[in-house]
């Protein structure tokens, strides 16, 4: 079973479905049994970083995931926020701690060319830096969804976890994966078939 938290920043409802396409057991939670019983945890979501983090931790969340993920090393997904919850630091409206699992900053995309629009919607190929893992046997240049206005920025002691970016202005980091650890920052659920195919490699991953 994997399990999908429910941390009221919505977007669950479609990574359920894509999940079950796939043919897997999945479950929306927020309870620490899901979480202790699951093969795997994908963490969603859209929303501001301060709300994202608030609700982790106002619902008990952070000190299960890091057991979970850290101490036990279950697979893990984060997807748009839920990537970008994996920074050390959120500037979205302030200054705010984050999971800290991964060195970076979630800040604002500053393009350097007025003609790309914020926030970043829409199709947008992505450049691979790593055939392997979430992007086993996908395409290089595969297309996929992007809903956001700001994107994680690892440090440069992070740069190798970085799998793959996209542009938009500048460099966007689209995808990383450390350890047990991956995020993407598209929307792998709204991205037709190369985005189930990312699902279906994280499956096989578990």
């Amino acid at each position: 079973m994997i399990a999908i938290i429910d941390y009221n920043m919505g977007n669950l409802q479609s990574v359920l479905n894509a999940f079950r396409l796939l043919g897997e057991q999945v479950v929306t939670t927020q309870k620490k049994e899901d979480l202790e019983a699951a093969k795997a945890i994908v963490l969603p979501g859209v929303g501001s970083f301060k709300d994202g983090m608030q609700n982790l931790e106002k619902l008990g969340l952070v000190s299960i995931l890091e057991e979970e993920v850290l101490n036990k090393r279950k697979p893990f997904l984060g997807i748009c926020l839920g990537m970008q919850l994996l920074a050390t630091t959120g500037t979205e409206y302030g200054n705010y701690k984050g999971l800290g699992w991964v060195k970076g900053v979630v800040d604002m995309i500053r393009p350097a060319d007025n003609s790309y629009k914020i926030p970043h919607m829409g199709w947008n190929s992505v450049d691979i830096k790593k055939h392997e893992g979430l992007f086993k046997d996908i395409e290089q240049g595969s297309v996929y969804y992007f809903v956001h206005s700001y994107s994680l920025q690892p440090d440069s002691s992070e740069k190798d976890i970085v799998t793959s970016t996209c542009w938009h202005g500048q460099e966007i980091v689209a995808s990383l994966e450390k350890d047990n650890i991956f995020g993407v920052q598209f929307h792998p659920e709204k991205s037709q078939g190369a985005g189930l195919k990312v699902l279906e490699n994280f499956i096989s991953l578990c």
